[in-house]
């Protein structure tokens, strides 16, 4: 596959989700062709920052995943979503919220020949420059398959003894897993501490390539989960950060 970046935190509510829906919007806005695939298959909100409800979707990549449907059924494009400045395309892939499917999901984890099927067919018909992976939080079956198919994986923190703790851990398994790019994003971090050197000293701690630093800012929280906050606030200086981080993808 061109490129597969999974994004995964240790621990959940840490802002995850949301980078990962904006940095799909910039992508797209820049030109690239995107697929945002939510694999959270006990959390799923991917769908909430594109203005889908519940029961506005019909078809998941959990149905994908069970021989339910095939990829492009469970396929939506959002680039309307994205204004009229969209250069590239967006297309999200959902993860069901029926309490059935999450159920299913725990007892049974995916089939990662099915995954990857669906990955590069995805990649194959909708001419996708890179696949943007959404996982649950903590390590299970569902995420190390995601990891182990990545080309880059994006790991998000807090500035929190625990977070830093649980992300060595999920370096160190990604490491494993032979991951050819560690990324480090640490959310929500006080705007009081000077940004490069934070990123100088995630780098030496965890010794990955790269570290980023996104400061607490009131917008987001009160945003919540209604849009991509880019989108929101295309002017802000956290947009400047995130789109610093796409860049780098």
């Amino acid at each position: 596959m061109n490129k597969v970046v999974t994004i995964h935190s240790f621990r959940q509510s840490v802002g995850k989700s949301n980078l990962t829906a904006n940095l799909a919007c910039l992508l797209s806005l820049q030109g690239k062709r995107v697929a945002l695939v939510d694999t959270d298959f006990q959390g799923a909100s991917a769908h909430l920052f594109f203005g889908y409800k519940d029961g506005d979707i019909q078809s998941t990549f959990n149905d994908f995943l069970w021989k339910k449907c095939d990829i492009a059924q469970a396929t939506y494009d959002v680039t309307v979503r994205l204004g009229d400045q969209a250069e590239g395309k967006l297309y999200l892939i959902p993860a069901s919220t029926q309490i059935s499917d999450i159920m299913q999901m725990l007892r049974a984890c995916m089939n990662i020949d099915r995954f990857t099927e669906g990955l590069e067919k995805l990649e194959k018909e909708l001419a996708l420059d890179i696949i943007l992976v959404d996982t649950h939080a903590g390590l299970n079956e569902n995420t190390l398959m995601a990891m182990a198919i990545s080309n880059s994986l994006i790991l998000v923190l807090h500035p929190d003894p625990q977070d830093f703790q649980g992300t060595a851990i999920s370096v160190e398994v990604a490491q494993r897993l032979m991951v050819p790019s560690i990324k480090l994003v640490l959310n929500d971090s006080s705007p009081n501490l000077n940004p490069e050197e934070v990123s100088q000293q995630l780098e030496a701690t965890y010794h990955c390539g790269g570290g980023s630093v996104l400061n607490h800012t009131e917008e987001l929280l009160a945003l919540a989960s209604s849009q991509p906050f880019v989108l929101a606030y295309p002017d802000h200086p956290l947009t400047d950060h995130i789109k610093s981080i796409a860049e780098n993808l």
